[in-house]
């Protein structure tokens, strides 16, 4: 229902699905594999890092960029990954968390009435960012089961109006990592129609099959491309909310000038920690990946034997599946008759939808511990048999 004292261009916008759906797992003591967070730490390293920070007294605001050790450990870190020179001093902006980060951007790139061309499924905080900054989206459409888009249908989505393309690759909820020549297609518009792109990269490190590919490392596009990473993904350290921008000067301190007003700074002393992160050696990215690999395939695996038709992701930590195999026809219904029936939380995929071609789909998150899986997959066949 709409919220009397709320601006017009918000209506519309209550409480996120997840922080609905996380609810509902507490009121009826379900597994939550709804709201995508991991239920074990990060590394040893990560932690001690932050403890031995808070103990050395660095709790007071931090600069405004970040730390300079913050900033130097991701040019490191893109220089290592991406073989990308930045300047730790005019390139990189440290946010809290990747949600700002994508919020500061709206607010900064955009004037009222600009469109923004994002693809659907779209993670919730993409439309409310954008309605914020007053702008107007227009969605090009990931079609299940292999979540490819028409090229036509991105042609036609491109206006006189449009301001810059919102990409998220690997892609949440449908765990899609776009190809090079996708990416190619989506920077040769960019490039023709003279668009700024914003590319949501916080699942970088969690790809299961294909590679990560970096728009901004296309010809023609580091200097039209902001790029948002996030340490809570790859350090399962959700709850610190350190993000981070990466891009031109020029389009960084217009994010930092929005990021200045909205909280300042953050997390001063989890900083430390996350530079210490970044600089962990490879044997650590090559074992975070490989139990999350095991959790996918666990999760998937079991789901298609309970009947479920699944759609396996190439990264990130979600799993789609499609509700018509197991007899529903609505996502939403099932996931609100799952809690009380199954003692399991999933999040229906259609809210990331403006379109109904998720109407059937149903998001799972595997970041979970292996016998927490198997607990759940164990109620979902007692449900569904």
């Amino acid at each position: 229902m709409p919220t009397p004292y709320l601006a017009s261009h918000l209506q519309g916008f209550g409480a996120t699905i997840f922080a609905e759906m996380s609810a509902l797992a507490v009121a009826t003591g379900s597994i939550n594999l709804g709201q995508g967070f991991p239920d074990s730490d990060g590394p040893p390293e990560l932690l001690d890092a932050a403890v031995e920070a808070i103990k050395a007294g660095h709790n007071q605001y931090p600069p405004g960029l970040g730390i300079p050790e913050l900033r130097q450990a991701i040019a490191r870190h893109q220089r290592r990954w991406y073989a990308s020179e930045l300047n730790s001093d005019t390139e990189i902006l440290v946010t809290a968390g990747a949600t700002e980060a994508i919020a500061a951007a709206m607010l900064a790139l955009l004037n009222p009435g600009d469109e923004v061309v994002v693809f659907e499924p779209l993670y919730d905080s993409y439309a409310a960012t954008i309605a914020m900054a007053q702008g107007q989206r227009k969605v090009v459409t990931l079609r299940a089961p292999d979540y490819a888009f028409d090229a036509e249908e991105l042609r036609a989505a491109i206006t006189n109006r449009t301001k810059l393309i919102l990409l998220n690759t690997p892609h949440n909820p449908t765990g899609k990592v776009f190809s090079r020549a996708e990416l190619e297609l989506i920077a040769q518009v960019a490039r023709e129609h003279d668009l700024l792109v914003v590319t949501d990269e916080v699942y970088e490190h969690l790809v299961f099959s294909g590679v990560h590919i970096p728009i901004a490392s296309l010809p023609g596009m580091r200097d039209r491309t902001l790029v948002i990473s996030s340490a809570g993904k790859t350090f399962s350290c959700t709850g610190w909310k350190i993000g981070w921008v990466c891009g031109p000067a020029e389009l960084v301190a217009a994010v930092r000038t929005t990021k200045q007003f909205l909280t300042y700074v953050n997390g001063g002393p989890f900083q430390y920690a996350v530079a210490r992160g970044l600089d962990l050696g490879g044997s650590y990215f090559t074992t975070f990946i490989e139990g999350m690999r095991q959790r996918r395939d666990l999760l998937c695996d079991g789901l298609e034997k309970i009947g479920f038709d699944v759609h396996r992701p190439a990264g990130t930590y979600f799993a789609t599946v499609d509700v018509r195999s197991v007899g529903y026809s609505d996502g939403e219904t099932f996931c609100r008759e799952l809690p009380h029936k199954a003692g399991v939380v999933a999040i229906p995929s259609a809210v990331f939808y403006d379109t109904d071609a998720g109407t059937s789909l149903v998001r799972f998150a595997f970041c979970k511990q292996l016998a927490v899986l198997e607990e759940a997959l164990r109620r979902l066949g007692g449900f569904i048999s």
